[in-house]
């Protein structure tokens, strides 16, 4: 088929959408193994370090898993992996004959990739660059033997770069969790994160401030020890309707330290866990 295309436009040509001018999107979409079929996936994200992102990664799937879920944990923060750590996963994960990798299965049943899980030392560091690290992360998807999932948990890197975006753009995220502390820098960040979560069309779920509080252990008051509570305030301003306090517990420090997380009975994150139940 011919046409007198000019490259001033396709309005009005009789031949829009025939002639090959115009150019299609693009679609990042990757797909999982064969037998993988994953019902729901949900993201938790940070606007920076150091909010406890994997903690509450750990504690949402351990309540799923609690609640007789099938719970996969995909551990996306690779120059940072934590989550084996939580669990208490130690060694390498294992391969089939094709090559594809066998997720690391928790006391608890939970399902867990890291590249923590890969390599000789747990303590070696992961110098590669953003591509590199994206290019995991899609393999992890796509490589991991998950089978039958009700869901599968992502622990994204922090902040909204280029692993971030690859994450948001490749996989089918049915949404996410933003994680903050009560400081008012982070904030700005959690802003920041979940008006990059808009500009992608993922729903943000809920939000989690973690280090919210210390109770009192002789009267139970709550002592707000790293400044008083934003989360009210954050969910008004960005319209999200959910969301839930983990306190500064040493029931969850010791949790954490002895790789078992869930062993925490507290339902600290109720809201959270009532909102992904219903996706």
């Amino acid at each position: 088929m011919m046409s007198n295309c000019n490259n001033g436009g396709c309005s009005g040509c009789s031949h829009s959408g025939n002639c090959g001018h115009a150019q299609k999107p693009v679609d990042f979409k990757i797909y999982p193994h064969e037998t993988t079929k994953i019902k729901k996936i949900v993201g938790v994200v940070s606007g920076k370090g150091g909010v406890g992102k994997s903690l509450v990664t750990s504690m949402l799937a351990s309540e799923m898993a609690r609640k007789g879920h099938k719970v996969g944990i995909m551990d996306g923060d690779i120059t940072g992996p934590s989550i084996p750590k939580y669990f208490g996963l130690k060694g390498n994960a294992t391969s089939n004959s094709e090559g594809k990798i066998n997720p690391v299965i928790t006391e608890n049943g939970i399902k867990v990739m890291s590249i923590n899980l890969l390599l000789e030392n747990e303590t070696d560091p992961v110098v590669w660059r953003g591509p590199v690290v994206a290019g995991v992360i899609k393999q992890f998807y796509q490589e991991v033997l998950w089978e039958e999932l009700d869901y599968l948990f992502i622990d994204l890197p922090p902040g909204t770069g280029d692993v971030p975006l690859t994450i948001f753009q490749s996989l089918p995220l049915d949404g996410i969790i933003v994680v903050t502390t009560p400081n008012e820098l982070v904030e700005i960040i959690v802003k920041k994160a979940v008006k990059m979560a808009k500009l992608m069309n993922i729903p943000v779920l809920g939000l989690v401030e973690n280090m919210s509080y210390l109770k009192c252990p002789d009267c139970g008051e709550e002592i707000p020890i790293f400044g008083e509570s934003k989360i009210e305030k954050i969910s008004q301003d960005l319209n999200i309707k959910t969301f839930s306090k983990v306190p500064v517990d040493p029931k969850i420090s010791k949790a954490t330290e002895s790789g078992k997380i869930y062993e925490v009975k507290e339902n600290f994150l109720y809201d959270i866990v009532d909102r992904i139940e219903i996706l």
